[in-house]
């Protein structure tokens, strides 16, 4: 299903600016824009990475951190609901602590100051920030990406996507040509997908390149973006990048 930004909005509960904002940052970019009318537009992909933003927040997570742990090629979903559901319980036994010491106060018992306490819940958190950021925040390429990037106008964000984009495009008419993944075509395809990442984001290491070939069809938001090009594109690129990296190896 897709939603223009104000209904986006409207069932998220966030405001149209907030929205505009997370587009700029790069925290959560609409499915596709319209290029003639520059309409933006969110599908249940976005509504997904979302909710993933809204319960971080909830947690008090900076969103430079949340965009950190959401830009992890590592990031599990499914590991983080559930770090997430185990610092949601202790936040709401913190509340019901004190829920219980504000009736004492009121019957005029004398309450326990240590009920004020939360570092259990902030030591929690910053463990699992720490290790969420240590997985991608703390690597060479994400500061390589954050130097080369990080005075880009949204303009200059959406150019280097587009740019990606048509790489995407070429893949997919390598597939529709009859090409296999490891025919020359779609190798000249792989180098130069991995020479316009290390141009204008990071150094992308024939290591990184096999994780970004991994992530293509594990993750379904990307799968789904790059299959616009056409059915089994993004499985035609893994494979293709996976032969590209052993036959370097």
């Amino acid at each position: 299903m897709k939603y223009q930004i104000k209904e986006f909005a409207k069932l998220t509960d966030v405001s149209v600016r907030t929205l505009h904002y997370y587009d700029e940052t790069g925290l959560l970019k609409p499915a596709f824009v319209d290029e003639q009318n520059g309409y933006r537009f969110y599908d249940e992909n976005s509504l997904a990475r979302m909710q993933d933003i809204l319960f971080y927040r909830e947690l008090d997570f900076p969103l430079k951190d949340i965009l950190k742990i959401l830009s992890s090629p590592d990031y599990d979903r499914k590991k983080a609901l559930e770090a997430q559901k185990e610092l949601m319980i202790l936040k709401k036994n913190r509340i019901e602590k004190l829920i219980s010491a504000l009736d004492d106060a009121v019957k005029g018992v004398k309450i326990n100051m240590k009920v004020f306490d939360n570092s259990e819940f902030e030591e929690k958190r910053e463990e699992y920030a720490r290790e969420a950021k240590e997985k991608w925040g703390n690597t060479e390429a994400y500061s390589e990406f954050e130097k080369k990037t990080g005075s880009f106008s949204t303009d200059d964000i959406r150019s280097l996507e587009a740019g990606i984009d048509e790489v995407m495009a070429e893949f997919a008419e390598c597939m529709k040509n009859g090409s296999a993944p490891d025919s020359a075509e779609a190798k000249d395809l792989v180098r130069k997908l991995q020479n316009y990442i290390t141009e204008t984001s990071y150094t992308c290491t024939d290591e990184i390149l096999a994780g970004l070939g991994q992530m293509y069809t594990a993750d379904e938001r990307f799968r789904k973006n790059i299959d616009r090009h056409g059915e089994g594109t993004a499985q035609f690129i893994s494979d293709a990048i996976d032969k590209y990296c052993s036959s370097v190896k």
